[in-house]
Order: structure tokens, then sequence, then C-alpha cells
């Protein structure tokens, strides 16, 4: 979130620990009670996350609509652009034959930079415009919600059991916990050794969706406190900060800050992005080979 328009908090002056807790929490139906509640459904982020999405979905079939064998239009060469980076990333990586693959790979590079993208809206914006139609709260950076996250992540780790049941059976599938990566040919020997290639194979395993979404997760919420804490420097002074010198010394320093940090994080997203699909593409296509 950039920090370049006045916020209608600077009028209210709360203090520092309630403007961070206010940006930190969502809207929410209820309270969660405990770490896992199931009843809690966080609207801001599900907002988000389908408006995202119903705007991926919408750029793409207008370049879709509108593609023509000619010389491409800007638009149609920005899609185009996209389209050939996620294939070629694909067809590097990617041994097996699937025609899931490469689109779900497109949706997920895509689906994530926009996520990671509304990081970059000025950090009180779209809290103000909710507080002024009378909603208490509201994040509007999907990724730094691990409902979401998790969310993609699982379904990513759902795929990946599929397609190694599919493509090894369930005999396969459980061979490769069980006999992997002692092995022995002695048969005593590697009954002995199951219980440890279980235990060693299933910690890796379970591995790939905590690191998937925690990966993002981190990087995001890293990046959104940032915003937050640039913010704070011309929280409690607001306009009157116009009065002084040392005032506008605050507001070049948090401009300043605000921009550098704006472009870091802008490759940061970027990179996030690239990672988790480069990552779900990596781990679908160890789940179509046979060791």
């Amino acid at each position: 979130m950039s920090t370049m328009l006045p916020s209608l908090y600077a009028a209210a002056r709360p203090s520092l620990t309630e403007y961070i807790t206010h940006h930190i929490t969502f809207l929410t139906n209820e309270r969660p009670v405990g770490i896992i509640d199931f009843s809690v459904v966080n609207f801001d982020s599900v907002f988000f996350s389908i408006a995202l999405a119903v705007l991926f979905a919408g750029m793409f079939f207008t370049a879709a609509r509108r593609a023509t064998t000619g010389v491409p239009g800007k638009f149609q060469g920005f899609i185009e652009l996209i389209l050939g980076f996620v294939d070629s990333q694909v067809k590097d990586t990617f041994q097996g034959t699937s025609r899931l693959i490469a689109p779900l790979a497109l949706t997920i590079f895509c689906w994530v930079f926009l996520f990671n993208f509304m990081d970059l809206l000025p950090v009180d914006l779209l809290p103000d415009v909710a507080r002024s139609i009378g909603l208490g709260h509201l994040k509007d950076v999907p990724s730094t919600d691990l409902n979401i996250v998790f969310g993609l992540s699982l379904t990513v780790f759902a795929l990946i059991i599929f397609y190694s049941i599919r493509m090894k059976g369930l005999g396969g599938f459980i061979a490769e916990f069980t006999l992997h990566p002692f092995a022995s040919k002695n048969l005593l020997l590697q009954a002995l050794l199951v219980p440890v290639n279980l235990l060693l194979e299933s910690v890796m395993f379970f591995a790939r969706p905590i690191s998937l979404a925690l990966r993002l997760y981190g990087n995001l919420y890293a990046g959104e406190m940032v915003f937050v804490l640039i913010a704070l420097l011309t929280l409690k002074s607001g306009y009157h900060a116009l009065a002084s010198a040392g005032g506008w010394a605050m507001i070049v320093l948090q401009f300043v800050l605000g921009l550098a940090w704006t472009g870091f994080d802008l490759v940061i997203g970027l990179l996030q992005a690239f990672i988790f699909m480069m990552l779900t593409v990596v781990y679908l296509s160890q789940a179509y080979e046979h060791h």
C-alpha cells in the first residue's frame, strides 16, 4: 500500500496502536474462536478475491475476443507477452502431458499477482471509503489473509495427490512414502526402514502446502506492515505538518520512503506470484514422474 494520499484517520488522530490494529483487522461476521474457526468469514478477502478473479477473466476474455492475426495492439501484445512467458516456463519445467497445467499456471500467476498488486494502493484509500459507508474495517490485500493463501495451496496440494494416484496408482503413491529415500534388497531390512521412510517423506510432502502458503503470506504481510509504519510518520500531525519546516521534512521523508518501498514491493509481489506458479508446476511435474 502506498502512502501518497492524506487519510481521514489524521482528523480522528487515533493512537499508533489503534491505527496499526485497525489495518490488520478483517471485515468479518464474528470474532474467531481459537486458531481454526470455520464459522468466520472475512468478507473483504472474499470480495476482493472474486473481484480480482473477474478482472483477470475479463481481461483475457476481452483480449481473446479482440485478437487479430495482424499487428497486435498494445493490450493484445501485453496479454500475449504474459501467455508466452507462462507457456515457456511450463514447457521448460513440466515433463508430462496435460491440458490443465498451463491454464492453471497462468491463473495462479495472474491471480496471485493481482492479489499482491492491491498492496500498492494508498494505505488508507479503501479503508477510508469503507468507513464513509459505515464499514468498520477493510483489508484489501487478499494474500495477507491466511485463509486465502491456504485455500490456494491446499487446492494445489489436492491436485498433487490426485495426479500422483492417477499416474502411479494407489500402490505406487504409497510406495513413494515407504520405499524412499532408504531402500534395501533385504526384505527384512526394508520392512524396518518403512517407518523411517514414511516419517521423512510425509514431512516433506505435507510441508509443500504449508511452505506455499506461508511464503506468500509472510512476504505480503510484511510489505503491508512497512507501508503502515511509513504512514505513521505523519499520522499525529496530519495537515498541521504543513505549518512547520519539520512537518514538511516528515512529509518529504514519507513520500520518498513510500515511493521507494512501492517499487520494491512491486518486485516482491511479482516475484512471489512467479514462485507460487513455478512451485505448483514443479510439484505437479513430480506427481507425473515415475521413480
